[in-house]
Formats: C-alpha cells, sequence, structure tokens
C-alpha cells in the first residue's frame, strides 16, 4: 500500500509543489490530477465497481480526490481538477483496458484546456462529472 500511496499521491503532491513556482507566474495555471473511477466512494459502492478487490489502488484515488479538492480550495488561483481517464489499455492492467491511451487522454486534455474562468475541485471523466 505504501508504495502505491508514494506513486499516487505523495508523488503527486511533490510534483505540484515543485512546479507551484511557475504556476503562481503564469496567466492561467492549470494541473489535473489523473485519478480513477475506483476512487469514487460513491461509484465503488455500488455495482459494476463494487467487485473491484483491491485496497492500496482505489484508496490511493480516493485520496488523491481529496488533495484535489484541498488544494483546490488552498489556491483558488490556479485550476486544480481530478479526471478519470477511464479503462484504458495500459501496461498498468496489462492492456486489459476498453479503450486507447487516446481516447483515455480526451478528459484529461479537455480539462487542461478550460479557461481561466474554468472549475476547480472538479472530478470528472469523458462524460462529464463524477460523484466523489
Amino acid at each position: 500500500m505504501r508504495k502505491t500511496f508514494e506513486t499516487n499521491v505523495f508523488g503527486t503532491v511533490r510534483v505540484l509543489h515543485a512546479f507551484l513556482p511557475m504556476l503562481q507566474r503564469s496567466a492561467a495555471p492549470v494541473v489535473v490530477n489523473v485519478s480513477s473511477g475506483l476512487g469514487s466512494l460513491t461509484l465503488l459502492s455500488s455495482a459494476p465497481a463494487d467487485f473491484y478487490p483491491g485496497v492500496a489502488y482505489p484508496a490511493s484515488k480516493a485520496a488523491l480526490n481529496m488533495v484535489t479538492v484541498q488544494y483546490a480550495k488552498a489556491l483558488p488561483h490556479i485550476r486544480i481538477n481530478a479526471v478519470d481517464p477511464g479503462f484504458t489499455k495500459t501496461d498498468l492492467n496489462g492492456n486489459t483496458g476498453t479503450q486507447t491511451v487516446t481516447e483515455g487522454a480526451e478528459a484529461i486534455v479537455r480539462v487542461a484546456q478550460l479557461g481561466a474562468d474554468g472549475p476547480t475541485g472538479t472530478f470528472a471523466n469523458r462524460d462529464g462529472a463524477l460523484p466523489w
């Protein structure tokens, strides 16, 4: 569990802090945290996602979602949002995902390109807002 949290939570926080000086100088700063639908307490507690047997990965993504919300409140001049790319074919899942990497990147790119007046502290996928 520690290794998963190091990557998905603490690593994300370290990267944000490393880039914070540059983000604060930007005219339209944006951070997109790559989360997962498995990090949604609402989605994971009901079918079909309730089958997922793991603990570390969904717990780390739920923690990342909270980090996203809290940093969005603490840094209101930076748009900080979380995105679920969906079940994408990658080495992480043995290429068993149901969509291509290009399809998985769509929501990430869309949220990254929102205007300066766009939302902050949100959680979404390619279809729109997701429940926490």
